[in-house]
């Protein structure tokens, strides 16, 4: 399946123990225009995903078979770009890190504003369908001998020629980095142009990103920290 692709109807699962939470949503992001597709149990979520793959999944982390995380976590394994926001009652902020490092794209916690889950998921399909028809550009990076090739139009990163699986919002920060090269830019602006959001608390997910990004990114050296401020593409335009 191809995500970010526009069509008719965006198909958006929501996993939910919570009858009236679930069916809220459900309600709210249909009337919204959205197919909305309610599962209470991990077990109707896979079967629900054996049958179709949604745009967007909407995952709590508490159920009574199982554990929110670990499901995304076995999904990302077949789906690594599966859009995933968070919506969950665990509110510690080593919760938001690890959805984070699972390759949610947001987490929101409960109790929430259904408003605000709407204009998050907007943004979110926003930001993918940008991806998907960009400007057709090629960017060739140098790192010493390592190349990077950023390609807008595939919407492929390679190093050396081999591509690199990055999620969607590993994505949306390495090219926003790339693009400033060489400018210094600090947490607060990753926040709010990859995420549209610019919550202090958020900003450590940023690290996290910023982690996850590097491992993958060899080899080569393609991301400085700059201490107390926040990061700079460090690859230089070949």
């Amino acid at each position: 399946m191809h995500y970010g692709k526009l069509r008719a109807m965006k198909l958006v699962y929501i996993v939910e123990d919570h009858d009236v939470i679930r069916n809220g949503v459900v309600q709210y992001l249909s009337i919204s225009g959205y197919e909305a597709v309610g599962q209470r149990t991990l077990e109707e979520a896979r079967a629900a995903f054996s049958a179709r793959v949604p745009d967007l999944l909407i995952q709590d982390v508490m159920l009574p078979d199982g554990d929110g995380f670990s499901f995304v976590k076995e999904l990302k394994q077949e789906h690594p770009h599966l859009p995933v926001i968070f919506l969950t009652a665990r509110t510690e902020e080593s919760d938001r890190i690890l959805g984070f490092e699972l390759g949610a794209d947001d987490y929101i916690s409960k109790p929430f504003s259904p408003k605000e889950l709407v204009l998050r998921i907007q943004a979110l399909f926003r930001r993918i369908d940008e991806q998907e028809n960009p400007s057709g550009n090629v960017y060739t990076y140098r790192d010493g001998e390592n190349v990077m090739v950023i390609d807008d139009d595939e919407h492929v990163l390679s190093i050396n020629g081999t591509p690199v699986a990055l999620t969607a919002a590993e994505w949306r920060i390495v090219f926003y980095l790339a693009s400033n090269s060489p400018n210094l830019i600090t947490r607060s602006q990753i926040l709010e142009e990859c995420f549209d959001y610019s919550f202090e608390s958020y900003e450590r997910v940023v690290d996290t990103h910023i982690k996850n990004i590097r491992a993958k990114l060899k080899p080569g050296s393609w991301i400085d920290t700059v201490r107390g401020y926040g990061y700079r593409f460090s690859g230089k335009k070949a």
